[in-house]
């Protein structure tokens, strides 16, 4: 039997069989994720395009796109929207400052604590994101720990005002994401061989060269995956804003929360997350086709 003949006899038939195991293996995941997330976001965007009347705080069915001309043409709205990227890009940008040095110690680290050193950054994922924001908001209070130390010292002599301010909230943001970034790098630069490295020093590369043009990427996957995730998260943050930044702060999370329970205005809250869900999905791809494509050159 030739091997023309082998590709297109048994192994053709294997390699037909094998694609239709994995499609009944997915098609159960398949079904779930459209029932459970795609058919309840259908639901809301057919809210979206429905009218509200405040005077009786009701729904009518209709098919406009008053809410999303709403949203654009006012500059309350787009102001948060604003907000939200930048705080958003700030606190992925810090996180991944701050997360890739402590990403590559933790995998390059050859002391037997290192499980301890892991267990450090994934512990405080165990801790709801609501008591976090309440943890902080006892450090930032006037009569916190961080005014109460500061003064006890003698530095100040009145109370900084750090709560209900958006330093606050993006110092809360950034330390609820930075474990994901952490956790994201640190399992790609061990899969890196430290022998790479070693040759770029070498050859005669300085630290910052080599982390250039060898290190940087080697770890893009991680650092792409590392910031998508932290700048969804960031995006969609809700607890955080809310506690730490107070009423007068907004953010789109909070934003929706607002039009759903408190106006109950679902056609505008649901607009209102449709484009928050569609701004971050551009946003990402954006940039993640930009560091693609500059890592190629």
């Amino acid at each position: 039997m030739t091997d023309t003949a082998l590709v297109h006899g048994p192994v053709a038939e294997k390699r037909r069989g094998d694609g239709l195991t994995a499609a009944a293996l997915i098609t159960p995941a398949t079904i779930f994720v459209a029932l459970c997330l795609l058919a309840p976001l259908a639901i809301l965007f057919r809210y979206s395009l429905n009218e509200f009347i405040p005077t009786k705080k009701m729904m009518v069915e209709a098919v406009t796109a008053a809410n999303y001309v709403k949203f654009f043409t006012d500059p309350y709205y787009t102001s948060i929207l604003f907000t939200t990227v930048r705080i958003a890009v700030l606190v992925t940008l810090v996180c991944l400052i701050v997360g890739f040095p402590l990403a590559y110690v933790v995998a390059r680290t050859q002391s037997r604590w290192k499980h301890l050193l892991i267990i450090s950054i994934v512990l405080p994922l165990f801790v709801g994101n609501s008591v976090r924001a309440a943890g902080w908001m006892v450090v930032f209070g006037n009569k916190g720990f961080l005014n109460a130390s500061l003064m006890g010292l003698g530095l100040i002599d009145r109370p900084i005002e750090i709560m209900f301010t958006e330093n606050a909230v993006i110092i809360g943001i950034i330390a609820v994401n930075l474990p994901f970034m952490v956790l994201s790098l640190q399992s790609v630069i061990e899969g890196i061989d430290r022998a790479v490295e070693e040759a770029a020093f070498s050859l005669g590369a300085p630290p910052a060269t080599m982390f250039r043009r060898v290190l940087w990427p080697l770890a893009l996957p991680g650092i792409l995956a590392g910031t998508i995730l932290t700048f969804i998260l960031a995006m969609n943050a809700y607890a955080t804003p809310f506690l730490l930044g107070g009423p007068l702060f907004k953010m789109m999370a909070p934003l929706v929360y607002n039009q759903f329970t408190q106006q109950t205005n679902w056609p505008f809250g649901g607009a209102i997350a449709f484009i928050l869900m569609t701004v971050t999905l551009a946003l990402t791809v954006a940039a993640n086709l930009i560091i693609q494509h500059r890592s190629q050159r």
